[in-house]
């Protein structure tokens, strides 16, 4: 092939000439590469569960089986089978106090195409999204649909979820502002007090603009909400203001509820009119969730005492890690080490700090950035986490997302204890 047309084949759209890969997957490979050299890696990057460590709930298995026997292999309604929309808003109702009907409800195939879809249906390009960091993928999905990103970074003071005051200042000539609690990557939550502020600032800007203006909607992403502990409650805005109802747009699924990532089970709800269109976008690029799968999905659904019985254990194993690793490293501060971690809310995450920058390695090295750090956790200490600029933090920050998706029982003291020895090497 000759050299120009080498280059021809290179002209993409400068959307995806520009588009950036994500730091987590760049670093599960290095982890991964490190595993397959036989090194010893406590591997808390992945936003996932391991199945043989956290199943699906037996129940949803052994539908999804009856559901191909069954031969339910053909294309699902654009919007999702009715059974599974109705079942998704009895469920809604009877765990949550969300009352959406079958009509306001749109299934997907997991929660990212219901993103893109909100995106897509609800942004031109040059219009401007607010949304904390660090958080999941806003930045690509502002990216993707030519959004212009005002990214808030937040604070630790507030277990990084953004407040009104924060909001406020970007607010008039905003299109979307993109909420998620819990919060990937963090696992904290909203309080009742600033989410309440917050859907108060959003109505009365709303209120504010003519009628010729498109809303500030509010995309409200809620995928591990059944997932909380111990005090900790879940809110959301149309429960907290009943007039939110005409500007939210909820996502959801079962994907992390039941550990079900791989099923691509989500769903969006809101109001009919922009679901309806959400719809369409979502069909266009063929992103409904399995046949079988919401068949099956439909049926466990309405199963509340198996729902409840597996929510509680599941949330019993994830929160027994949870604690675990945040005591474990609670004693190595105590220990006078530069570690920190917020107390387990929500999710599957746990967010903690490395505070050793300046430090030296055994050898004379200096340790001058996070990334350096992260290198240092990871070959040093046994410890692959998610530094926060993966989410959009700023490069300096010293926090880091740590997810116990993949966390045997025996590895929590296992991974304290190496830690401990790699902290120690540092002068």
């Amino acid at each position: 092939m000759s050299t120009a047309a080498a280059k021809k084949t290179l002209h993409v759209s400068r959307m995806a000439e520009t588009l950036i890969g994500s730091e987590i997957i760049k670093l599960a490979w290095e982890v991964n590469d490190l595993i397959k050299k036989g090194a010893k890696i406590y591997n808390f990057t992945i936003g996932d569960f391991d199945p043989k460590v956290f199943p699906i709930p037996i129940e949803l298995e052994n539908e999804i089986i009856k559901a191909y026997q069954a031969k339910h292999t053909n294309y699902p309604p654009a919007n999702g089978i009715p059974e599974l929309r109705k079942a998704i808003s009895d469920f809604l109702f009877e765990f949550g106090g969300i009352k959406y009907s079958p009509e306001e409800i749109l299934v997907t195939s997991g929660g990212r195409p219901a993103i893109y879809a909100v995106f897509m249906t609800l942004i031109n390009a040059g219009d401007k999204v607010i949304f904390p960091v660090p958080s999941w993928n806003n930045n690509h999905y502002c990216h993707l649909s030519g959004a212009v990103p005002v990214m808030i970074e937040t604070k630790a003071e507030n277990n990084f979820m953004p407040t009104a005051e924060e909001i406020k200042p970007f607010i008039k000539d905003a299109t979307l502002l993109a909420l998620c609690s819990p919060l990937n990557p963090t696992g904290t939550t909203f309080t009742k007090e600033d989410l309440t502020e917050i859907c108060d600032l959003v109505i009365e800007e709303n209120n504010r603009r003519s009628a010729d203006e498109k809303p500030l909607y509010m995309m409200y992403d809620q995928m591990y909400w059944v997932l909380t502990y111990g005090n900790t409650k879940h809110y959301d805005p149309v429960s907290l203001r009943p007039e939110m109802r005409d500007y939210t747009i909820y996502i959801d699924g079962i994907s992390k509820s039941c550990a079900a990532t791989g099923l691509r089970v989500g769903w969006a709800m809101g109001p009919q009119s922009v679901i309806d269109k959400m719809k369409s976008i979502a069909s266009h690029i063929g992103a409904w969730a399995p046949k079988p799968e919401q068949e099956a999905s439909a049926k466990f659904l309405q199963m509340k005492s198996e729902v409840n019985s597996y929510l509680n254990q599941f949330k019993e194993q994830l929160m027994f890690r949870l604690e675990g690793i945040y005591e474990g490293l609670m004693k190595l501060k105590s220990e006078g080490f530069g570690v920190d971690a917020i107390a387990p809310q929500a999710a599957l995450y746990l967010t903690v700090q490395f505070n050793l920058k300046g430090k030296k390695t055994d050898d004379g090295k200096l340790l001058y950035s996070t990334a350096e750090v992260t290198s240092y956790l990871l070959h040093e200490c046994g410890m692959a986490i998610v530094p926060f600029y993966a989410f959009g933090s700023s490069h300096d920050s010293t926090w880091y997302r740590l997810s116990v998706g993949t966390c045997k029982l025996n590895e929590i003291e296992e991974s304290i204890a190496k830690l401990r020895t790699g902290l120690q090497k540092l002068m």
